[in-house]
């Protein structure tokens, strides 16, 4: 039974403090109704005693201490979902704003999400391709995996999304269904507007569920959307069997919407002003990816977050890269060197790679492939050091070689059109025709079998031409 009290005890910013609180819960939702007739809603974030604090998603604007009416309604904020929320939009608290009208729910699930037995995952096996060749090449993404890109302000990352989202897809050969659920945390409107037209132009909306949040949005809002948008996901993933990737941008302003939240608290602070918990926060969400036994389906995350001043080690990116599995990083000096997309190889990886690439997956040479891309642009950086004390005219004729196989790399393997869709075969050919830049015997991270049937192949063609 739902309970009604009158009058507030504080009013701090998004916060108030509600007193002779009886069989209050942890999340529950809260509405309230003041003199204006606005019905405002929040949900109880901290219990002591009889005093519940609740968050206001709609902010505490022209609401008062002695007129409000409080009233508990006995459970925790739950979103409806059919399977017509697919190619529809929606604000960050999951309300129709594309003006086609209320969802016909099927069910209604809690955002928070539902504990999941460990053992009940499956692990993540075949791999999402995204036309993206310093992904799907070299850090390849796997359903059910957790990939953040590390970005910055100015960085293309936004350009970055809405090109996985045009492109991405299960590989050829299958009928499986794929869906994307994008969620967008703090962004200003033109950017919103991007995503949503960028979409449309392309045919992608049909398949993509968005959820926005914008900059002047309530800051509360902010920390529902990806628990909404996740929610979402598992219910197409788990419940219809469909294989769902998940792209949360931007992470950093969730983080500073938890920050701000916190300090009015007045919770004390821990590294940089974040709170002791963010830690904890950041799992709750990207825990929820994964493939649950039974079902059909997946949940994959790429989480975008923007490092403030470029520092990996703030604690936004540090702690992410502790709970996910791998990250895409992009690089300032190949963004101002006009490539696109800027991502950085050496400091990228994905961790579950190795389990979804391969003969049955990809192709028998990938894994291999990417071992000596990897190993050849890191000697890169060695002659590209060595350049820069004696001069390159000085150097020898291999390392020479290397300065070319790198700029070559950069330009045409890790960069490419933003309207272009590699498949994974177009990718690793790109990979071996750039090896032809580098002597044979270069080539050690190779099966001496792979190297003979790609490689020599190859050459034998070239040189016929």
């Amino acid at each position: 039974m739902a309970i009604e009290y009158l009058g507030l005890s504080e009013i701090n910013g998004p916060l108030v403090v509600l007193e002779g609180v009886k069989d209050a819960a942890y999340e529950e939702i809260v509405e309230f109704h003041g003199d204006d007739g606005k019905t405002r809603i929040g949900r109880i974030t901290e219990i002591y005693e009889d005093k519940a604090v609740i968050q206001v998603f709609e902010g505490t604007d022209d609401m008062s201490l002695g007129n409000t009416h409080t009233r508990l309604t006995g459970h925790p904020m739950e979103i409806g979902l059919s399977e017509d929320i697919l190619g529809r939009t929606f604000n960050g608290i999951g309300e129709p704003i594309d003006g086609l009208g209320e969802i016909i729910p099927e069910v209604s699930l809690n955002i928070n999400g539902l504990p999941l037995n460990p053992v009940s995952r499956e692990y993540p096996r075949n791999y999402i391709n995204t036309g993206i060749s310093a992904i799907d090449g070299l850090t390849t993404l796997i359903r059910g995996q957790k990939l953040p890109i590390f970005s910055g302000n100015g960085l293309p990352h936004d350009k970055l999304a809405a090109q996985i989202v045009r492109q991405a897809s299960l590989g050829s050969g299958t009928d499986e269904q794929f869906a994307i659920v994008f969620a967008a945390m703090g962004v200003k409107y033109d950017v919103a507007e991007f995503f949503r037209r960028t979409f449309e132009d392309s045919g992608a909306s049909d398949h993509v569920v968005m959820f926005l949040n914008l900059a002047n949005d309530p800051v509360v809002e902010r920390l529902l959307t990806p628990k909404i948008a996740l929610t979402a996901a598992e219910y197409l993933a788990f419940e219809k069997g469909m294989h769902i990737l998940v792209i949360l941008t931007d992470i950093t302003s969730y983080c500073e919407a938890m920050r701000e939240v916190s300090s009015s608290k007045g919770e004390i602070p821990s590294r940089k002003g974040y709170p002791g918990y963010l830690y904890s926060e950041l799992a709750t969400l990207y825990e929820r990816a994964g493939i649950v036994k039974g079902s059909t389906g997946s949940v994959t995350q790429i989480p975008i977050l923007t490092m403030p001043n470029d520092d990996i080690t703030h604690p936004i990116p540090d702690l992410t890269g502790y709970i996910t599995e791998g990250q895409i990083v992009l690089d300032r000096v190949l963004h101002g060197q006009g490539v696109y997309p800027p991502i950085n190889v050496l400091p990228s990886l994905s961790r579950l790679m190795k389990d979804g690439i391969g003969e049955g997956f990809t192709r028998e040479d990938h894994q291999g492939i990417a071992n000596q891309l990897f190993s050849c642009y890191a000697r890169v950086g060695d002659a590209r050091a060595l350049a820069s004390v004696i001069g390159e005219d000085e150097l020898s004729p291999l390392d020479k070689q290397y300065l070319a196989f790198g700029k070559a790399f950069e330009e045409e393997f890790v960069g490419q059109l933003e309207t272009e869709n590699r498949s994974i075969k177009e990718t690793l050919d790109k990979g071996w025709s750039l090896l032809h830049l580098l002597p044979r015997e270069e080539l050690d991270r190779v099966d001496t079998k792979i190297l003979d049937k790609y490689y020599g192949t190859e050459q034998k063609d070239s040189e016929g031409a």
